[in-house]
C-alpha cells in the first residue's frame, strides 16, 4: 500500500548528504502528488550535529517512528558503534506493526543491529560490505547491488545510491510517472536497476569518446521505437562493437542490452500510467514487435502483465 508519512532517524553525526537526499525526495514537491508528511527524528529532540559539523534542529523524537508508514535509518559517522537500545527497539517495533523500513549506505548497520536483516539479502557502501558481513553473518551481504528490495525491508548502497533506493520505492508504490517526476525535479536518472554495479573500478577518461558515448545514449532514448542493436550504437559512437561494449559498461555499470531493456520497460510503464494508448501501440512505441513480446518482458521483469500494471497505478492515482 502506498506510504504517505515518512520518518527519517538522524543520529548524532548523521550524514549531511543523506539528510539532504531524503528531504529532497520526500519533502513536499510543488508539482503535485505524491505529497508526504516528512519528518526528521532523533532519540533526544534538539540540536544534532552532522558528520561535517553543521548543526540541525531536529524537533521530533522516536515517537515519529511509531506512526510513520516509511521509516528510514540514515547513515552516520559512528556506525561502528550500534545505536542505543531505545532506537533499536523503535526500529523493530516499526517493522512489527507493518511499516516499510529502509536504509542506505552505513544506515544498514542500524537495521542489522536491530536484527531486521537476519536471513535477508542486504547491501551497504561497498567499502564496508565486508565489515557488515563479518559482524552479522546471518545477513547475506551483496556488495555490488545499488539496492536490495526484500519487500518490507530495503537497503541501498553508499552515498548517492540513496537516490536510487528512494526512487525505486516511489516507482514500486506510486508508479513510474511519479518517480520520473521527482527525478526530473532533481535532475537525476529516473531509474537504475538494483543489480547494477555500485562503482566503476576504472573510471572512464574524459575525452572525445565520452562525448560520443553520451550523444549515442541521448539518441537511443529518442529512438526507442527502433531496434537499437549494439552494432548500430557502436557505429554511431565510431567504435568497434567490442570497444563500445567495454566502454559502455565502464561508464554505466551495465551492458548495452540491459540498459536498452530497462529504458524500454521504464518508458512502457510511464505510457501505461499516463495514457490510454492500447498495449499494442505502447509496445510499438518502445521498440517491441508485438504486445505479446512486451507482455513477456513485463511479466519477467516486473512480475505482472502490462494491463494489470495499468489498472494498479490508475487506482493509485
Amino acid at each position: 500500500m502506498p506510504f504517505l508519512s515518512v520518518a527519517a532517524y538522524a543520529p548524532p553525526r548523521v550524514g549531511m548528504l543523506a539528510v539532504g537526499l531524503v528531504a529532497e525526495v520526500f519533502d513536499a514537491h510543488a508539482d503535485g502528488p505524491p505529497r508526504f508528511d516528512f519528518a526528521l527524528c532523533t532519540e533526544r529532540p534538539g540540536r544534532v550535529v552532522t558528520d561535517v559539523g553543521v548543526p540541525l534542529a531536529v524537533e521530533h523524537g522516536l515517537e515519529r517512528l511509531a506512526s510513520a508508514d516509511l521509516v528510514l535509518a540514515l547513515p552516520w559517522a559512528d556506525f561502528r558503534t550500534p545505536p542505543p537500545a531505545p532506537v533499536l527497539e523503535a526500529l523493530r517495533a516499526a517493522h512489527a506493526r507493518g511499516a516499510l523500513v529502509g536504509a542506505h549506505c552505513v544506515g544498514a548497520f542500524a537495521l542489522a543491529a536491530a536484527g531486521l536483516l537476519d536471513g535477508l539479502r542486504a547491501t551497504t557502501h561497498w567499502r564496508f560490505a565486508d565489515l557488515l558481513a563479518r559482524r552479522h553473518p546471518s545477513v547475506t551481504v551483496d556488495p555490488d547491488a545499488l539496492y536490495v528490495d526484500e519487500g518490507r525491508i530495503l537497503t541501498g548502497a553508499g552515498a548517492a545510491a540513496g537516490f536510487d533506493l528512494c526512487l525505486h520505492l516511489l516507482r514500486r508504490e506510486y508508479g513510474a510517472a511519479a518517480a520520473n517526476a521527482v527525478a526530473r525535479d532533481l535532475v537525476l536518472s529516473p531509474h537504475r536497476d538494483g543489480g547494477q554495479a555500485q562503482y566503476v573500478a576504472a573510471p572512464v577518461p574524459e575525452d572525445s569518446e565520452d562525448e560520443r558515448l553520451a550523444d549515442v545514449l541521448a539518441w537511443a532514448r529518442e529512438h526507442l521505437h527502433e531496434q537499437l542493436p549494439v552494432a548500430e550504437l557502436a557505429r554511431r559512437a565510431l567504435m568497434s562493437r567490442r570497444s563500445f561494449a567495454r566502454r559502455f559498461t565502464a561508464a554505466t555499470g551495465t551492458t548495452p542490452h540491459a540498459w536498452v531493456l530497462g529504458l524500454r520497460l521504464g518508458r512502457a510503464e510511464e505510457l501505461l500510467e499516463t495514457t490510454d494508448l492500447p498495449v499494442e501501440e505502447i509496445a510499438r512505441l518502445v521498440g517491441y514487435g508485438s504486445a505479446a513480446v512486451l507482455r513477456e518482458q513485463f511479466v519477467r521483469r516486473r512480475g505482472v502483465p502490462p494491463r494489470t500494471y495499468r489498472r494498479t497505478f490508475t487506482r493509485t492515482r
